[in-house]
């Protein structure tokens, strides 16, 4: 019986040729020139750093499009409202997740069973499993899915025929 996986994952080394790429690009930058920024990474963790609140939202889209070009969606990222105010430093933390919630899961699931597709979801841990009889109904889900406005960047992976 045909199954896939639907999960969300980052990969930890094209996070950091993000960071290194935003970095490059920092530091040619004409408006950035004289004031200290910079973009670090923890784990997981990003901190956008730099003197003020408008620098740091300037920041945040430089991040955003390094990303982009990596294959990593920075919406999936968790973020504070405002920056953090240091001294006279203002930084910004962007927690990328791994794996799906478990409310995110229920709403993938329902949604799949709102479309009438025949198959069966199924929440497992941090991932949900999609079987079904065919192999055009599961890739009729993935573009389902695809197309919905799920905020959690999504991959699907271990198709089995």
């Amino acid at each position: 019986m045909p199954s896939f996986d639907i999960v969300s994952e980052i990969d930890e080394v094209a996070l950091r040729h993000a960071v290194d790429n935003a970095n490059r690009e920092l530091s040619t930058r004409f408006d950035f020139r004289g004031v200290e920024a910079s973009i670090e990474q923890n784990g997981l963790a990003v901190t956008l750093k730099t003197e003020s609140d408008f620098q740091v939202r300037q920041l945040e889209e430089l991040f955003a499009k390094a990303c982009l070009k990596q294959n990593i969606s920075a919406a999936g990222a968790d973020k504070p409202e405002e920056p953090e105010h240091s001294g006279k430093t203002f930084s910004l933390t962007l927690t990328f997740r791994q794996g799906i919630d478990q409310p995110v899961a229920k709403q993938i699931v329902k949604q799949i069973k709102e479309s009438k597709i025949k198959v069966q979801a199924s929440i497992q841990g941090d991932q949900v499993r999609v079987n079904g009889k065919k192999r055009d109904d599961l890739q009729a889900v993935m573009t389902l899915l695809r197309e919905s406005k799920i905020e959690t960047p999504l991959q699907f992976n271990n198709f089995r025929d």
